[in-house]
């Protein structure tokens, strides 16, 4: 069991960043693959990023290739996601995700269907 909480969350103009952390529970946070996944209102989730649990292969999203970066720090049990250069079109809600094995390749790794624990949310707005 892993219980996820995100925070970072918040109002910033085009063009800003902003950092958003994931704090999991538990004893086990490096055996599991942390993902990032956003929704906007009347849209599908999103994927976002992911970091694997083995060798931290790092997987993004084609509209976040290049502005956003993520990372994990497993003494901490955190994951982040520094968000660069931000638009509009990144208003969403944003979600952590965890699973010990939720695929091989982006197909899986990208769905946000493989993914057993998530947290509440983090809400990111993006004003122009």
């Amino acid at each position: 069991q892993v219980q996820l909480v995100e925070s970072g969350g918040g109002l910033v103009q085009a063009g800003d960043s902003l950092r958003l952390s994931c704090a999991a529970s538990g004893r086990t946070f490096s055996t599991y693959t942390m993902g990032w996944f956003r929704q906007a209102p009347g849209k599908e989730r999103e994927f976002v990023a992911a970091i694997t649990r083995n060798d931290g292969t790092k997987y993004y999203g084609d509209s976040v290739k290049g502005r956003f970066t993520i990372s994990r720090d497993n003494a901490k049990n955190t994951v982040y996601l520094q968000m660069n250069s931000l638009k509009p079109e990144d208003t969403a809600v944003y979600y952590c995700a965890a699973d010990r094995w939720p695929g091989s390749t982006i197909v899986g790794i990208g769905n946000f269907r493989a993914y057993q624990y998530w947290g509440q949310g983090t809400q990111v707005t993006v004003s122009s």
